[in-house]
């Protein structure tokens, strides 16, 4: 019922000889959704977990994970979940929470187990914490929206904010996502790095068949990677972020780190990647 598959920190020296093989699997998050189990990938970019629970008609409990090395997941961590299906039922804290599509549950430390029902295919984030925050459901009405790009430059964007300092509190865990507008196809121009935090992405909402080119490594020295729906990139403080899909698409962005400052970006120009 329960996976995890550790990844540890790569140096960007060693990504620059990295062949794709490599690079897809030390970055790139397959397999995540799997009918009747909890899988979860244990990052030592800033203990970073990011993976997925779908229920599939019977309850999955998220609760000891020996990585942890704590009694249950969440004793000394915080947790986002996004639920990317149907209607679903999450338990934690002695709280009960329906969840639409679309809709993100933030779950501070100290919440105990966390059990899974319903139809819900439920992608899950969570870093450590050093203090417990209120958990909360934030649904789609209470989110912050933001308006970003324009048609002109294929980047045109919708940024819905969820665990957010202007929508609520949180330790450290930043998340929401990004819906690209018809006809646009980059995520985010420029490109940008920022060396206090770590960040991961879930692509969804895509055709089987289309991919997302998403581009990591440093800004003079690029990798990429091809992803497909249900796909997670993970990318490191030292990489750069950005890509372009085939059709429409929305990125789950999640981050831990030294703040929760979300416009903390360092930006690259077009011009001076390499």
């Amino acid at each position: 019922m329960l996976s995890v598959e550790t990844r540890h920190g790569v140096h960007p020296d060693h990504a620059k000889t990295m062949d794709t093989e490599g690079l897809r699997a030390a970055f790139l998050g397959q397999g995540l959704f799997a009918p009747g189990e909890i899988r979860l990938i244990y990052t030592h970019y800033d203990r970073f977990v990011l993976g997925a629970a779908v229920p599939q008609g019977a309850p999955l409990t998220l609760d000891h994970v020996p990585e942890t090395k704590t009694p249950s997941f969440l004793d000394r961590r915080e947790m986002g979940i996004v639920n990317i299906g149907g209607a679903g039922i999450v338990h934690a804290g002695g709280e009960t929470y329906e969840m639409a599509q679309g809709d993100v549950l933030y779950l501070g430390m100290g919440s105990g187990p966390v059990t899974f029902e319903g139809e819900g295919r439920f992608y899950i984030t969570s870093c450590p914490a050093h203090r417990a925050c209120p958990s909360r459901l934030v649904t789609l009405a209470d989110c912050k929206e933001v308006a970003m790009g324009d048609a002109a430059s294929s980047n045109k964007r919708i940024i819905k904010q969820f665990i957010h300092p202007q929508v609520m509190e949180s330790c450290q865990l930043i998340l929401g996502y990004t819906s690209l507008i018809e006809g646009s196809v980059w995520n985010t121009i420029p490109s940008h790095i920022h060396d206090r935090r770590m960040e991961a992405y879930l692509y969804w909402g895509m055709a089987p068949e289309a991919r997302v080119l998403h581009l990591m490594g440093a800004p003079e020295e690029t990798r990429h990677l091809f992803v497909a729906n249900e796909e997670a990139a993970i990318s490191p403080p030292w990489s750069i972020h950005s890509g372009a899909g085939i059709g429409a698409y929305t990125f789950i962005w999640a981050m831990a780190g030294d703040n929760v400052d979300y416009t903390d970006m360092d930006f690259i120009q077009p011009g001076d990647l390499r």
